[in-house]
This record gives structure tokens, sequence and C-alpha cells, in this order.
């Protein structure tokens, strides 16, 4: 049975969301997703400094 995948919010910075959901093997993945409209960016990271880094270093092209 697969786990469930519920995404979890953690923190904000600027217009990135940093959340931790658990993927399809059931580890826990940390994900930054930018909340602009019709930007689409998202990358999942295996450690939430990672994802934090993404967030801090997107520049989003939607203005």
């Amino acid at each position: 049975m697969p786990a469930r995948d519920f995404f979890h919010s953690l923190m904000r910075i600027g217009p990135v969301q940093i959340g931790a959901h658990r993927d399809r093997h059931g580890t826990t993945k940390h994900a930054a997703v930018c909340t602009n409209d019709h930007c689409g960016w998202s990358a999942d990271f295996s450690t939430q400094s990672a994802a934090q880094l993404a967030a801090r270093t997107h520049r989003c092209k939607v203005r």
C-alpha cells in the first residue's frame, strides 16, 4: 500500500513556500514551490537546507 502524500508547509521565503511530503517510496522529501501565478517552478530536495537555498536563490520571471 503506498504512503499517503501530504504536503506540510514549513516556512515561506519571499514568494517561495517550503514544505515536506512523503514520496511514493515513503521517504520524506522537502519541496520548494513558487507561489506566484504562472511561474510553475518547484523542486524536490532530500534536505530542508537544500530547499531553503533553492528558495533564496530562485528568481521568478513572472513580475
